[in-house]
């Protein structure tokens, strides 16, 4: 390689890395699946601006913000599903909540909560889309494709 192509090379390099935004793929922490996790299945504290923080450690800015929550893409599994994102939400949410999209239908993702959980989403609405719920509250559902699981409480009923 000639100078004159290192040189172009390293600028365009460092071009990319500094003026383009940072929307990580990076690997999840070695937390991820007990933090989100057990929070996802409603067995943990759900702070909103704790997981805003660990998902901007982990994953980089949000790559887009909506629906009341940022979206963060992930390179993670959790119980064995592929995670594309994980969600967390927003000041003006009503809610608190956690979530994340697993790239497998909700009944792959259901049984791998089964296999490595012991918890059990029911079938709580009959149809072509039903969303299941588990007794700790959290929820499956259908997204698009895939799925989405989560956690949800409201904001103003936060324990003292």
């Amino acid at each position: 390689m000639r100078p004159s192509q290192i040189y172009c090379s390293v600028l365009v390099g460092c071009l990319a890395g500094c003026l383009l935004p940072r929307y990580s793929l990076a690997a999840a922490p070695s937390t991820f699946s007990t933090t989100v996790g057990h929070t996802l299945l409603c067995m943990n504290q759900l702070d909103e601006q704790y997981f805003y923080n660990y998902f901007f450690q982990a994953f980089g800015k949000p790559y887009k913000h909506d629906g009341g929550a940022y979206w963060f893409k992930a390179d993670a599994t959790l119980w064995g599903a592929p995670i594309k994102d994980v969600l967390v939400s927003d000041e003006q949410s009503l809610y608190s909540f956690i979530a994340a999209v697993a790239d497998v239908p909700p009944e792959k993702l259901e049984a791998a909560v089964v296999d490595a959980m012991g918890i059990r989403h029911q079938v709580m609405e009959a149809g072509k889309f039903p969303l299941r719920q588990s007794a700790p509250g959290s929820q499956i559902v259908y997204f698009q494709k895939r799925s989405k699981i989560y956690c949800v409480k409201s904001k103003y009923l936060r324990p003292y």
